[in-house]
């Protein structure tokens, strides 16, 4: 199953560090946020992956096309015949697609044009801004098992904002971020699962964001399910929370649920 990660917000939020990188290049303990993200989903097997690439989308391409270069321990000669050796073994065994879609696309578009790449039923989707412990092999079980279109992973981290209202295990209201005084509503996490058949759901406009027009169709037909996560979930957003992640990663990373 692949996974597609969007890759191409300007992260305006967080202007100290994407001035010049996009969001997910954004370093916590020295990896960019990215690779964390697919650490997690190459730990339950899942290696195959999508990135849907817009602001400076390029430092993206550059860096997974010299990632050994960027990872491991090496020599170069700078002789007649250059040469670099590398000491480290690479860890990694990923397929990457790096897939331009546009500076100026909303979420929804971008993984419109995503669509083509992939080629079985079902798909993962998430943001590059986010990490979690979420099990990932339990989160395809409950999807496949509830047999709706879509699932999204809800999440309780202090002091946010609920979007999501359900009844069991399906969202009836996927909406604008609510004041959440006590907790009562999680919000959107990502992580999300879908059946390919939700690409029919999403209209070829660039302005489609994927939290409004799809989510909301999916809601009305009641087919999107509702993944209750209670473990870890930060995203970066601003600078306050590249701070917290950075942290968090000294001292007690809870996402690293690798080696």
């Amino acid at each position: 199953m692949k996974v597609v990660i969007l890759c191409g917000g300007m992260g305006t939020r967080l202007r100290e560090e994407t001035e010049y990188k996009p969001k997910p290049m954004v370093e916590v303990g020295g990896k960019p946020i990215l690779w964390h993200i697919m650490k997690l989903y190459s730990h339950y097997g899942y290696n195959d992956f999508i990135l849907a690439l817009g602001y400076k989308g390029g430092v993206i391409r550059d860096y997974f096309l010299n990632y050994k270069y960027y990872n491991t321990d090496c020599k170069i000669e700078l002789g007649k015949e250059s040469r670099i050796t590398y000491y480290n073994k690479n860890n990694e065994d990923w397929n990457v697609s790096m897939i331009d879609t546009g500076d100026e696309s909303m979420t929804g578009y971008r993984l419109k044009l995503c669509k083509k790449y992939i080629d079985t039923d079902n798909f993962m989707l998430t943001y590059g801004d986010a990490v979690s412990n979420v099990n990932i092999k339990e989160l395809i079980e409950f999807h496949k098992k509830a047999g709706t279109t879509g699932t999204v992973t809800g999440v309780y981290p202090p002091s946010r904002f609920g979007d999501l209202e359900f009844e069991g295990n399906l969202v009836k209201n996927f909406k604008e971020k609510i004041v959440n005084l006590d907790n009562k509503y999680p919000i959107n996490g990502g992580y999300f699962v879908f059946k390919k058949s939700f690409f029919d759901l999403i209209p070829d406009d660039v302005k489609c964001d994927l939290e409004k027009e799809p989510m909301n169709k999916l809601t009305k037909m009641n087919q999107l399910s509702f993944y209750r996560h209670t473990g870890y979930w930060q995203c970066m957003d601003t600078y306050r929370d590249y701070l917290i992640l950075n942290k968090q990663w000294e001292e007690n990373p809870l996402w690293k649920v690798w080696e």
